[in-house]
Order: structure tokens, then C-alpha cells, then sequence
């Protein structure tokens, strides 16, 4: 792990934490269970910054999943190649879009984490959910029915958003913007569902104890959804 002029301890692919080794899945009477599937769950990071928050909750989430038995994949906008501009309709999928709806494909369980800049999502995840979220892929218009057909049902999705504003001003004052462009906009539009979500508020003012309490609740968070 490495430390920051902030204080905040990342965790480095490869590495693991303390409170994140194997344990035996065990029922109530102490004996072995062997899980009854393999979640996939594709992790989706949008922040600029290695050293962010966002970073670190994304790597203890995937490592809590890990360590439970879920098959993961961390997927960071910042290391793709493509224009988050949607010019035209006919616009070509860049290889590494194709490879991130192919992930999508694969996965049963989604998990976003990004920041909120100017109370919504950051540009580059917008255009990311506009170039990717196609119709046809994430959902299809019907014929003389206002619903559309949703193509990513089975699905499941947790978010995971980070802000500096406290809590009573984004539920009271802005109203949740980012939270309901996600979950209700985008993921329920195309059939995922449920979307659990976990803001975590005044970033900028919190103290190493409470990042370290954030990071250790998204290694819990990535056990459970592990288990389903």
C-alpha cells in the first residue's frame, strides 16, 4: 500500500489488505460451503487521478469481492481509447468500447464509482454510458410502445459516489441528480435491477480515520455482493 500527502492508503493491484485474506465460506454449524455460483462483477472507475478516493474504493471493493469468490474486472475510463462524443448515429465503436459492452455482457453485477462534479456525472462517464448504452446493445425501442425492450436484465448494480457537499445538500438542495441519472436514468431504463447506492459526502473535509473506515466498508460491500 502507499501513502499519499493526504493521508489516504491505496491499495495496489496485487496487493491486499489486512482484514481482506481468504476465509473459509463456513455455514452456522462451522462446516465448509461451497458457493453455489461465481458472481462476475465488473467494476466501472471514473476518476482522472491513480491517487484518488475513488480508486482506493474501487480496489478494496474488488479486493473484498476477490477474496469471496467472485470473478472480477476493474475497468478504468481514464486507460481507454475513445471519443466520448456521440456525433452521429452510425458512429464506429472503438476496440475498447467493444471490449468494455462485451465486460457488460459478461457481468451479473455492475459496479459504478465516480465522483460528482457539479452535482452530476463526470464528462468523461457520461460519454462513456452515451457511446456504450447504445440501443440495440443496452436497449431497444418497440414498436407503438412508449417502453422499450431492456437488454441488460439479470442484472444487478451497486454506485458508489463520492462528493465534497454534505449530505443534506445533495438530498435537500440539488436533489440527487446524479444518483437518479444513474439508477433510474440509465440502469433501470435498460433492466438493471436493483441498484443499491452508497454516497460518501464531505471528501474534501473528512479525515484519514474515516477514509480508512470508507475503504474497510467497500471491502465489506464487495464481500456481500460476492455472495449475492
Amino acid at each position: 500500500m502507499a501513502k499519499t500527502e493526504n493521508g489516504l492508503k491505496l491499495i495496489r493491484p496485487g496487493s491486499r489488505r489486512p482484514d481482506t485474506e481468504p476465509q473459509r465460506n463456513e455455514n452456522r454449524s462451522g462446516s465448509y460451503r461451497r458457493p453455489d455460483f461465481m458472481r462476475k462483477i465488473l467494476i466501472i472507475l471514473e476518476h482522472p487521478f491513480a491517487e484518488s478516493l475513488g480508486e482506493a474504493l474501487a480496489t478494496s471493493y474488488q479486493a473484498g469481492a476477490d477474496v469471496a469468490g467472485a470473478e472480477t474486472r476493474l475497468l478504468r475510463l481514464k486507460d481507454l481509447d475513445f471519443d466520448p462524443i456521440l456525433r452521429r448515429a452510425d458512429q464506429a465503436l472503438e476496440p475498447d468500447l467493444v471490449a468494455a459492452q462485451e465486460a457488460i455482457r459478461w457481468s451479473d453485477h455492475l459496479v459504478f464509482v465516480d465522483p460528482t462534479w457539479w452535482t452530476n456525472l463526470p464528462a468523461l462517464l457520461k460519454g462513456f454510458i452515451d457511446r456504450t448504452f447504445q440501443t440495440g446493445f443496452a436497449f431497444r425501442y418497440r414498436k407503438d410502445s412508449p417502453f422499450p425492450e431492456k437488454l441488460l436484465s439479470g442484472r444487478t448494480a451497486r454506485l458508489l459516489i463520492t462528493m465534497d457537499a454534505p449530505s443534506f445538500w445533495d438530498r435537500w438542495v440539488t436533489g440527487r441528480p446524479q444518483t437518479h441519472a444513474l439508477r433510474r436514468g440509465t440502469l433501470k431504463f435498460c433492466g438493471v435491477s436493483p441498484v443499491a447506492v452508497r454516497v460518501f459526502h464531505q471528501v474534501r473535509t473528512s479525515t484519514p480515520a474515516r477514509r480508512e473506515a470508507w475503504l474497510a466498508e467497500c471491502v465489506a460491500l464487495g464481500r456481500g455482493d460476492a455472495a449475492g
